[in-house]
């Protein structure tokens, strides 16, 4: 909305489907710990749906949470605790303690109760992994290097196997865990491929360490010293630890969208009392309350002013970069920031009902709701690695049944551990991880940060994307585009400008600072203003060189009487575009009286010289950015917070040629995300970019939220993607290295499964009645590294994209 428009109440609608507005049935967010992968978010859903009570239950593993929708009276909070307890994991005490099973929470966590929680719980994980990492890093090094040497010293098994223990004890502790965990649940997870591959490569290599003679006879190096796949064991958890410590680095900033959002809210608020002016908590706040905001202070909660008038920058709420004018009968928002004047409020909206309050339960809400897309690695793994272990179980028992007796241990085992190698989901659990690394370090390079490959995967498929207006497509800030003189006056446009950015000069308005700017690009001399009066609402009064000078909108002439008939069509072009508009008046030189109160005005009312507009302007690149998605094959939507016709007039400079397919203007921040949901539901795969507070409800609901790098700190907090320069071509950038990456991982999948799928039966025996032919360990070994090899060169081409 334009400065000259005031926001309407702001409405952010509860969503009764979601919110559990329903009969008796409640909604509460739970922060859960000791998820390790989209699997561990299944189990911890069909535990907590399996509680009498429960009438939807959703886990998000990237947030942490779980939001449960319940009957009260059939199940209370410490039930739904226990539930997600007896699935293996825990979740984080939060708000008032959870008693026995007859006590309930009264109300649900406050968004920076959780927020706070799960950063200390995030940063404890993070240090832990790294401690873990460090010592599975520091063995596994030497491991490996007396792998690739093949050094077949004496004792070199038992060096190993000392090295290798704290790896797999400590370090790799999480793995196994998991893995017994989702055996518990009768599932499959990557936990449990990597127990399997490294857990079988260990044990193999302790016993042949220990027993030398489990192994193959003639399968031996010099002194006898049997071949051992310890490195196997080392390399997968070290690898593994790393993703994962990258991974907690990356969700340790999950919860600073809400905790940013939060600090908006100023702590104290100053109100009338019976014993005057005092200062009290925010959360003591009453409605009725009168409450005093001076310039520069953040309203803290929402009202309707009652005395005085300011202007007040309101992009936290919309978007527009022009402040609102406020007077006695117009609403305020907290967490906005006046600007200019003081004035009082009646609190009418406090706690949980504000606006602001209201965006942070939509950030929350988006934000813990399970990505549609699944991971592929999980639906590989959830049948791959029961079949493989079934394989080898039938491998093992088919030779031990038919081999005679002083052989059949041997070679059955060996060949079940052949199978469980060349199984061995090393490769598999590099595919995706590679790529992503390798794909997330090349947008660092192309100025895109992203956060992690479930976002790869989203942007990758992204179909339509959704443009915010104000510093997205354009510069987020008003600029002096037009400078319009009146004809046949004795004033030329610089001398206009040079004496409006004179009379400015003193001003904070940022329509004021944009005709500065103006004047300094012209390199005009600015004159010295001898008085100065701020009107709010209207503009300014000044004196500039003897020279009284009226600077503002038409109902600031038409109180000093100044004709603008002359310019009245001017300024009707000018509104048609999207400006606004700013009538320039001036008196003779040596008028320099400051009109007394009842002087008769038009005895000394100046005469108009010009006008001037002025508009937020489209970014250089925005139109050619535009262009681009649709030779991707994008659809275009434009959703902003300011008025039909300047958001239409910046669709026609930016998209000419129709290439923006709707825009939906004058929308508040629940719509926005209420239109990304009607996106979604309509099959879409939604992609929006935006970059003010106002942005962070859609830029959280889209599939994939991309902030630009000048935007606020809580939009790039929400959003999944960041660029790190204004630029949209940056958006085109992050989607094709997106699907570039998304197909480097099916590939990388496709040849590990392959690998797999060709080698086990080969490890089995199937080739032994034909050809006599058995694959020794070592040489399953051989090619499942061969089959890493190739994902990792597979990935590094992403170096190029």
């Amino acid at each position: 909305m334009s400065g000259n428009a005031p926001a309407d109440r702001v409405e952010v609608a509860d969503r009764p489907a979601e919110i559990a507005s329903r009969g008796r049935a409640k909604q509460i967010t739970l922060p859960v710990t000791g998820m390790s992968c989209a699997a561990c978010a299944r189990t911890i859903e069909r535990s907590l749906a399996g509680v009498s009570g429960v009438e939807t239950a959703g886990v998000n593993f990237a947030t942490g949470l779980a939001t449960v929708v319940y009957d009260p009276s059939v199940v209370k909070v410490p039930g739904l605790v226990e539930a997600v307890r007896e699935a293996g994991y825990d979740v984080l005490p939060v708000g008032p303690p959870v008693g026995g099973a007859a006590e309930e929470v009264a109300e649900p966590a406050e968004p920076q109760a959780i927020a706070d929680a799960q950063q200390a719980a995030l940063e404890a994980e993070y240090r832990a992994l790294g401690t873990r990492l460090a010592v599975a890093a520091g063995c596994a090094l030497p491991v490996v290097a007396i792998a690739m040497a093949h050094l077949r010293l004496p004792g070199v098994n038992w060096i190993q196997l000392v090295l290798v223990l704290p790896v797999v004890v400590y370090s790799g502790a999480r793995f196994y865990r998991g893995a017994l965990a989702s055996l518990r649940h009768r599932s499959a997870d990557m936990n449990t491929l990597i127990a399997v591959g490294t857990g079988v490569a260990f044990l193999y290599s302790a016993a042949v360490t220990v027993a030398p003679g489990f192994a193959v006879h003639g399968d031996t190096g010099l002194h006898g010293s049997p071949p051992v796949y310890y490195e196997v064991s080392a390399a997968i958890i070290t690898l593994v630890l790393l993703g994962r410590l990258l991974e907690a680095r990356a969700r340790t900033r999950t919860s600073e969208a809400i905790r940013r959002l939060v600090r908006l809210q100023p702590r104290t608020a100053r109100v009338i009392r019976s014993l005057g002016e005092v200062d009290v908590p925010v959360a003591d706040l009453v409605r009725g309350d009168t409450v005093i905001v001076r310039p520069g202070e953040r309203i803290p909660v929402d009202g309707e002013v009652v005395e005085g008038a300011s202007t007040v920058d309101e992009s936290m709420l919309t978007g527009e970069s022009l402040p609102v004018d406020k007077a006695p009968g117009m609403d305020v928002f907290g967490g906005t920031m006046n600007q200019t004047g003081s004035f009082r409020f009646r609190a009418t909206r406090i706690g949980r009902e504000t606006a602001l309050q209201q965006i942070i339960r939509f950030v929350q809400e988006a934000q813990s709701r399970r990505a549609p897309i699944a991971r592929l690695a999980d639906t590989i793994s959830a049948y791959f690695t029961p079949a493989v272990i079934s394989l080898a179980v039938l491998t093992f028992v088919i030779w031990y049944d038919v081999l005679p007796p002083e052989t059949r241990l041997t070679t059955a085992l060996v060949n079940f551990v052949a199978v469980m190698i060349i199984a061995c989901p090393c490769a598999m659990g590099l595919a995706t991880p590679t790529a992503i690394l390798v794909g997330t370090g090349r947008g660092a390079e192309k100025g895109v940060l992203i956060r992690g490959g479930e976002i790869l995967e989203r942007a990758g498929r992204a179909s339509t994307v959704v443009l915010d207006k104000t510093g997205t497509i354009t510069e987020g800030r008003p600029e002096a585009t037009d400078v319009v003189p009146l004809a046949r006056g004795a004033w030329s446009a610089d001398a206009l400008l040079q004496l409006a950015a004179s009379a400015e000069r003193v001003s904070e308005h940022p329509l004021g600072e944009a005709i500065v700017r103006a004047a300094s690009r012209r390199n005009l001399a600015l004159s010295e203003v001898s008085s100065f009066e701020a009107i709010p609402g209207e503009g300014l009064a000044a004196t500039v060189d003897r020279r009284r000078v009226l600077l503002g909108n038409a109902r600031l002439m038409d109180r000093w009487h100044v004709d603008v008939a002359a310019l009245g069509g001017e300024a009707e072009r000018l509104t048609s575009t999207g400006r606004t508009v700013m009538f320039v008046a001036a008196g003779q030189a040596a008028d320099a009286r400051v009109m007394p109160a009842g002087q008769d005005a038009a005895a000394a009312v100046p005469g108009l010289i010009g006008v001037i507009g002025l508009a937020d302007t489209p970014r250089p690149e925005s139109a050619a950015a535009i262009r681009r998605f649709r030779r991707m094959g994008l659809k275009v939507m434009v959703i902003t917070g300011d008025n039909e016709p300047t958001a239409r007039a910046i669709v026609n400079q930016v998209a000419p040629d129709g290439e923006i397919d709707r825009v939906i203007a004058g929308v508040l921040p629940g719509r926005k995300a209420d239109e990304i949901a009607a996106l979604q539901a309509a099959g879409n795969v939604v992609a929006m970019v935006g970059d003010g507070i106002n942005d962070a409800p859609a830029l959280a609901q889209a599939d994939v939220g991309i902030a630009v790098g000048s935007g606020t700190d809580v939009a790039i907090e929400a959003a999944d993607i960041t660029l790190m320069r204004n630029d949209l071509g940056g958006v085109a950038d992050a989607i094709l290295l997106s699907r570039r990456t998304l197909g480097i991982i099916k590939q990388n999948l496709f040849w590990a499964f392959i690998y797999n799928v060709l080698g086990i039966p080969v490890a089995a025996g199937l080739l032994y009645p034909f050809t006599g032919w058995l694959l020794s360990p070592m040489v399953a070994a051989a090619a499942m590294s061969f089959s890493s090899v190739s994902v990792l060169t597979n990935s590094l081409r992403l170096r190029r994209a």
